[in-house]
């Protein structure tokens, strides 16, 4: 079948699923996985060289995700959190494969290989789905949230001992001590490269591309450094996700950091919906009707044992309510296991029928995962009435602030005249000279476009008193207004124009009149009257 006809009809039956289950409130992920599932069986996808070739291309949804979370962590962050990745991380990582292991010899007589190969893709939960939700519904900075984003870096940064293991099994050649060796030597060369990148070339570099003023150029910048950083990571023998991780983090120590996750964000939802949908492409009905009854039965076992393991190691440091939401996040097996499996399948290291059903009970515990994120609240008052709700985790939000969108003349001025009054603001300017000089007088500014949804919420427009619209280039105008009616009423939102002519521009957003002014007829002592009626 053509290329594009099967992009097309990929593209349609997303859209019709999604439309369909959002109308029954259940999210996209759910969409983009039963659309998988229609493709795979409507064109006979399964196991064919398009679907692997599919699944390679998804794999980069995953990369894209892990750049992502890493734009949110930083040095200090990961060294605040040491105790839960390296300490609470490792003894789930532990003592779940230890779990696994025991229970695959005992009560289902594996050999002990069979044991250690399935004990190796059990710990491991689903980063794609766990993170996307959680961003998606702001959880990501509560404690639970806080909890679950250590556990699933420290399972990433397993992975790498883990396909260390795998490679040892289905290879004579090399004994431990060369493979650890060969490991650790890589290691050391990706940090120091990517330390000496960060310390030396990359600011600068950024700076010079903002100065071109071509945003494809700045697109362009952070696609190769996704990619790249990603590419060298996979060179020297690790995940393509952990090289992804660390390139978020270099950038997360730069002013460049929320323009960044603005742009990368369409890129990575895209692929991460490609990633979902060849997990569809995975489910095969045939294997569940012939195996139903060991599907159901493993799969009840390892939603009930991860779920008990990783609440008995979170307990010991939080309420009971954080321990219940954090361990129902991270019951699934993840997509990371999905790839050591691929592998594991590709050296003969595991006999095909227990391949096909742990594959499937991969696949059921993602398919689920969604579903329990959803009506985590719900499920978790089931365990847990008593303890108090959580707190997000960073307390220190602005409130009944005003946002200034361009920080040019009219956008000074304002900003001297609400800080007379004691009214806090935070500027949002895309010109990086205008950012440096005014980020060292002290001003509280962020450097990006309005226009991206992820640049206003840095701002936290969803609890602003009001939003002044000071920009310079007519052509971003309706994007910038258009995005804010997004967070706030339209009543909010005060915009300057250079002339009646950019009126046309913004006509259908049906703004309010009253809040538009031609550059001539707006100062900022009107724009103080016009704030204090909020």
């Amino acid at each position: 079948m053509d290329i594009l006809a099967i992009i097309t009809l990929t593209l349609f039956v997303a859209l019709a699923v999604n439309i369909v289950l959002k109308k029954i409130n259940l999210p996209t992920i759910i969409g983009y996985i039963v659309t998988g599932v229609v493709i795979a069986y409507g064109l006979n996808f399964h196991d064919s060289s398009e679907n692997h070739t599919l699944m390679q291309i998804a794999e980069f949804g995953i990369v894209f995700l892990m750049f992502s979370i890493g734009l949110e962590f930083s040095i200090v962050r990961l060294k605040q959190m040491r105790y839960l990745v390296f300490v609470i991380g490792s003894a789930q990582i532990i003592i779940t494969g230890i779990f696994t292991y025991l229970i695959s010899i005992f009560l289902f007589s594996l050999d002990s290989q069979s044991a250690l190969l399935i004990s190796l893709l059990v710990p491991l939960s689903s980063t794609a789905i766990v993170l996307k939700t959680l961003n998606t519904n702001g959880d990501i900075n509560k404690k639970y949230g806080n909890r679950s984003v250590a556990i699933l870096l420290m399972q990433d940064l397993a992975v790498v001992p883990i396909l260390l293991v795998v490679g040892l099994l289905a290879s004579t050649d090399e004994t431990l001590g060369s493979a650890v060796l060969n490991i650790a030597i890589s290691g050391v060369i990706l940090l120091a490269a990517l330390f000496l990148i960060a310390k030396y070339l990359l600011e600068p570099f950024f700076t010079q591309v903002v100065r071109t003023g071509s945003d494809e150029l700045f697109i362009i910048t952070i696609l190769f450094l996704t990619i790249g950083v990603s590419y060298l990571s996979y060179v020297l023998g690790f995940s393509y996700s952990l090289g992804a991780f660390i390139g978020g983090m270099m950038i997360a120590k730069t002013k460049y950091k929320h323009q960044v996750l603005a742009d990368l964000v369409p890129f990575r939802d895209i692929l991460l919906g490609v990633f979902f949908i060849t997990i569809g492409m995975q489910i095969h009905f045939g294997s569940i009707y012939k195996y139903f009854d060991i599907i159901l039965i493993v799969l009840t076992l390892v939603l009930i044992f991860k779920f008990v393991i990783i609440y008995g190691i979170i307990r010991s440091g939080a309420n009971k309510r954080v321990s219940v939401k954090t361990a129902l996040s991270l019951v699934q097996i993840g997509e990371f296991s999905l790839a050591v499996l691929e592998l594991i399948r590709a050296n003969s290291l595991l006999d095909e029928k227990y391949s096909q059903i742990i594959l499937i009970v991969i696949v059921i515990s993602m398919v689920i995962t969604p579903i329990i994120l959803k009506n985590i609240a719900r499920i978790t008052n089931i365990f847990s009435t008593n303890d108090l709700k959580e707190i997000p985790h960073s307390v220190q939000e602005k409130s009944n602030h005003i946002i200034i969108v361009g920080f040019g003349d009219l956008g000074q001025e304002a900003a001297r005249k609400l800080k007379i009054n004691n009214i806090q603001y935070v500027a949002i300017d895309n010109n990086i000279d205008t950012y440096y000089k005014y980020k060292d007088l002290g001003e509280k500014i962020i450097f990006g476009n309005a226009g991206k949804k992820e640049i206003v919420k840095e701002a936290k427009i969803s609890s602003a008193k009001a939003v002044i619209v000071a920009i310079d280039n007519p052509d971003k105008l309706y994007a910038t207004c258009n995005n804010l009616l997004h967070f706030v009423d339209k009543s909010k939102i005060i915009i300057k124009l250079h002339a009646n002519t950019e009126l046309k521009k913004i006509v259908d957003l049906d703004l309010e009149n009253e809040n538009i002014f031609i550059e001539n007829d707006i100062t900022s002592e009107r724009i103080l009257q016009l704030v204090r009626k909020f």
